[in-house]
């Protein structure tokens, strides 16, 4: 079972074929693929290669499952004994990537 540790949106993501990661939001059409070309480290089971900053010639191919937004995020503000109490939210955007195939 070989995994591939991936940089992407300023994360690392550890990756297995026929896994789903959520991202950050990428610029890409739903259902066309991409390329990965910033891989840390990869392992095919036996052995383990690790970069120096990145492993020259591995990429991770991944297709687009769908372009969506997380869970919501509550911030809730407050000052004790001042009356002051703030609620906010958001929900960032996430992309959904199935990875296709790890090549070293």
């Amino acid at each position: 079972m070989g995994y591939a540790i991936i940089k992407t949106g300023g994360k690392q993501y550890r990756v297995a074929e026929g896994d789903t990661v959520e991202v950050e939001k990428l610029d890409v059409e739903e259902g066309t693929d991409m390329k990965f070309e910033e891989v840390l480290l990869v392992s095919d089971g036996t052995t383990l290669t690790v970069g120096a900053p990145h492993v020259e010639g591995a990429t991770v191919t991944a297709e687009v499952v769908e372009q969506a937004k997380a869970e919501k995020v509550i911030a809730f503000k407050f000052k004790r004994r001042k009356g002051y109490h703030r609620t906010v939210g958001h929900r960032r955007r996430i992309t959904r990537l199935k990875i296709k195939s790890i090549s070293a």
